[in-house]
């Protein structure tokens, strides 16, 4: 399956009051993910190395992982209904001998967020891309 996942490029982030826009692209399209302001606000602290006075949410997330063993793997944006996109978080532990991958639906600004963080890469599946609306400048 993973020679037919699309791998995509972070584009940028916009930011709005209402709303944020992450602008991902492939070699021959870019595409908008539309998502809660207050992610846009995360992913730029990420982006930018602002100093946090606390941990948030997908930092908790990553020392989990970490103190579990787990690795992040890749994220595959796989469904798109309507405007909603889908994505899976694709983890990896290793026990011994024997190599778990572990599957999880989450939200893709979710995704993208931890995938930046850990410098992992995100894909999306040919149909995704083909229903996706292209972004022009």
């Amino acid at each position: 399956m993973a020679s037919e996942l699309i791998q995509l490029a972070f584009d940028k982030i916009m930011q709005t009051r209402s709303y944020t826009v992450i602008v991902l692209g492939a070699r021959e399209k870019r595409f908008a993910i539309y998502t809660d302001p207050s992610i846009g606000r995360t992913l730029q602290m990420y982006l930018t190395g602002a100093e946090k006075p606390r941990p948030l949410t997908h930092d908790l997330i990553t020392m989990i992982f970490t103190g579990l063993d787990l690795r992040i793997k890749q994220v595959v944006i796989n469904d798109i209904q309507d405007t909603v996109y889908y994505a899976r978080l694709y983890l990896e532990q290793q026990r011994g001998e024997i190599r778990h991958i572990i599957e999880i639906d989450a939200r893709p600004s979710d995704c993208i967020t931890l995938a930046l963080m850990n410098n992992v890469p995100v894909y999306c599946t040919p149909e995704v891309l083909e229903k996706t609306v292209p972004v022009t400048d």
